[in-house]
């Protein structure tokens, strides 16, 4: 940041920019209580895709916000767990939701009288 205004190349934007993803807190936030497989994720947060969820995965770990352990068995488990940055993710993500709990409907409704 440059005094108050963010700049282009501001680091602060990576933070905006790794929680922009529709998905991305939803599985941070669903990892926070430790490792899951994918199906696991996918029970727990429901309404999201295999691939929808495979590929929030892939961006999540190259981000290294999450780490991917494979097991050598049959059939293969594989699990998924926060890394400390993806962790570190998990309080605005509660600032976020405590905001959305104080101020949604409020949102919602100026949303609505904005309709056509």
């Amino acid at each position: 940041m440059h005094g108050d205004a963010f700049i282009s190349d501001c680091q602060a934007r990576l933070g905006f920019d790794l929680l922009s993803g529709t998905w991305t807190s939803v599985v941070l936030y669903t990892l926070r209580e430790g490792p899951l497989r994918p199906g696991q994720l996918q029970d727990r947060i429901g309404g999201i895709s295999h691939k929808v969820l495979t590929e929030t995965l892939r961006r999540l770990e190259q981000n290294g916000l999450v780490t991917r352990q494979r097991y050598a068995e049959a059939p293969p488990r594989v699990e998924y767990a926060l890394t400390e940055p993806g962790r570190g993710l998990l309080e605005p993500i509660y600032a976020l939701g405590r905001w959305t709990e104080r101020y949604a409907d409020e949102v919602l409704d100026a949303q609505e009288r904005a309709r056509p």
